[in-house]
């Protein structure tokens, strides 16, 4: 639903969770919307909290905050504040048709890939597990099918060959802000486009779970890297096991230089050491500079000389 030119309808709903949905926050704010509900997560005490707490901003706001187990619990509650706009920004649940439609100027999501590619989960970490050179924040309108409505903006950002999946979504942090900011002017007045999101043209993608990132050292070299780069932490790492024993691969680069394979060795796929460094040789030769090994259990950082030392008597 479109706002008539010249409404500045501002009273919204966000649903909101992780660094995202603090910067989207802080934008609707900065640009003047009110904002008279936040719903977010509970954080889970399983999970490693690295990121910032929309609960936290809204309470410096005085906002008042929801954790509801499912968004279906607060439709009377939102049907109550009659809000103009319902928001989305990296909430973990998919809004009911039921609840979308009680915003009168429209309900929009903020999408971490530039829509139609990659909808669904973990956008950033499976742009960078596929090897892409791009991606972006893209607001669209939510509709039942997910990442699928009309797009409003987005913003792209480079992909190093480098960069693992966190820095990238620090990048896709910024340019949600700013596709955001640009674009509320815009949304507010009616004014703001509706552009094609052909699904037919993109890609979807669920979620992935920690065992997703066990390394298969049999893959090709730049297979291997992009796992490496697209769960490393904060996310739970690409890791395989060694002597009965977890071992995660922190960080790593191809091999640049002289081969460290030694003349006339027959060494399998795996993990090796050469001149004190760690370094992997992968099912199509391609080798890994392996620069920080971390031990699963307790993060502990290894040495050649911890993982290659003689194992300990019975």
């Amino acid at each position: 639903m479109n706002v008539a030119p010249g409404k500045a309808s501002r009273r919204a709903v966000v649903f909101a969770y992780h660094n995202v949905g603090v910067h989207c926050l802080r934008v609707l704010l900065a640009r003047g919307v009110e904002v008279a509900l936040v719903v977010t997560h509970a954080d889970n005490p399983a999970e490693t909290i690295w990121f910032d707490s929309v609960a936290a901003v809204a309470a410096e706001h005085g906002i008042a905050v929801l954790t509801p187990a499912s968004p279906l619990e607060i439709i009377e509650r939102v049907a109550a504040i009659a809000p103009d706009f319902i928001f989305s920004f990296y909430y973990r649940h998919m809004l009911p048709d039921a609840l979308l439609q009680l915003a009168n100027a429209g309900a929009y999501n903020m999408h971490g890939s530039l829509l139609p590619a990659y909808r669904g989960r973990v956008p950033v970490n499976w742009a960078v597990l596929k090897g892409e050179r791009e991606t972006g924040a893209t607001l669209h309108e939510m509709v039942t099918k997910p990442d699928a409505g009309a797009i409003l903006d987005q913003t792209s950002v480079p992909i190093l060959p480098d960069d693992t999946a966190f820095e990238v979504f620090q990048k896709v942090t910024v340019a949600a802000e700013q596709t955001l900011w640009r674009v509320l002017p815009g949304l507010m007045d009616g004014s703001a486009p509706r552009l094609d999101n052909d699904v037919t043209r993109g890609s979807y993608y669920g979620g992935r779970k920690p065992e997703d990132g066990r390394i298969d050292w049999n893959r090709p070299a730049s297979e291997i890297y992009n796992l490496i780069r697209a769960v490393a932490p904060p996310y739970p790492g690409a890791f395989f096991e060694h002597r009965g024993e977890r071992l995660i691969i922190a960080a790593a680069r191809p091999w640049r230089g002289a081969s460290p394979v030694p003349d006339g060795a027959d060494l399998s796929p795996g993990l090796h050491v050469t001149d004190n460094l760690f370094f992997a040789l992968c099912g199509d030769g391609g080798i890994l500079h392996v620069k920080t090994l971390l031990r699963a259990r307790d993060h502990h950082a290894l040495s050649p000389a911890d993982l290659f030392a003689p194992l300990p008597n019975p």
